[in-house]
């Protein structure tokens, strides 16, 4: 762009000097102006002024630069019109994935509110029997408790009863087996106190 500036303001600048010298010669201003456009030029590279003298011939045949202008235009815009075409697309795409997964997020949503309000409706059907049974087991803990003490205390009792029991019963056995002897002796003294005065008798006869 900087290069057609350059070659148009170079154009106009020999236009006016021709003006000029057709007027009667060259001025000051003109002197100054084709100083400078010779250290411009000077001062230009091979390559810019390549550019220069191909922008120049370009100019000679405007009709062929703006053809390919115009259709360097409209190939721009066809690629641009396409990638906005594609993206256009692309976030159509995308927004239809969104809203799809915005209804199946809806939808688990509104079945986990369910599933939660069941669960905290949900209502134990043996309630009453259990509540009845753990009521009866913490009054029966509190009975074994004092019949648990009474049991030690019975079974202590009971320990000494049996070795009283134990110590009279074999008490009594040797009771029985000195009365037993006793019987067996006197029944023996008898007889035989019988069988003297029987034979007493017979030596009286």
């Amino acid at each position: 762009m900087g290069n057609c500036l350059d070659t148009l303001h170079h154009h106009r600048t020999q236009e006016a000097q021709k003006a000029v010298v057709g007027a009667g010669g060259m001025t000051t201003l003109q002197k100054q102006m084709q100083m400078q456009e010779q250290e411009q030029q000077q001062q230009e590279s091979p390559v810019m002024k390549l550019k220069n003298a191909g922008l120049m011939s370009f100019k000679d045949c405007p009709d062929t630069d703006d053809q390919e202008k115009e259709e360097m235009t409209r190939s721009a815009l066809a690629a641009f019109k396409a990638k906005e075409d594609e993206i256009e697309r692309k976030k159509m795409e995308v927004r239809e994935r969104v809203h799809a997964q915005l209804d199946r997020a809806e939808v688990a949503a509104k079945r986990l509110a369910e599933i939660r309000e069941e669960l905290e409706g949900l209502a134990d059907p043996m309630r009453k029997d259990v509540t009845s049974v753990r009521k009866r087991i913490d009054m029966v803990n509190k009975e074994l408790k004092p019949l648990g003490l009474s049991c030690i205390k019975k079974e202590k009792e009971y320990k000494e009863a049996l070795e009283a029991y134990n110590v009279k019963n074999t008490e009594k056995n040797q009771l029985v087996a000195k009365l037993k002897e006793l019987v067996g002796e006197s029944e023996k003294l008898r007889m035989k106190k019988l069988e003297e005065l029987s034979r007493t008798i017979e030596s009286l006869n």
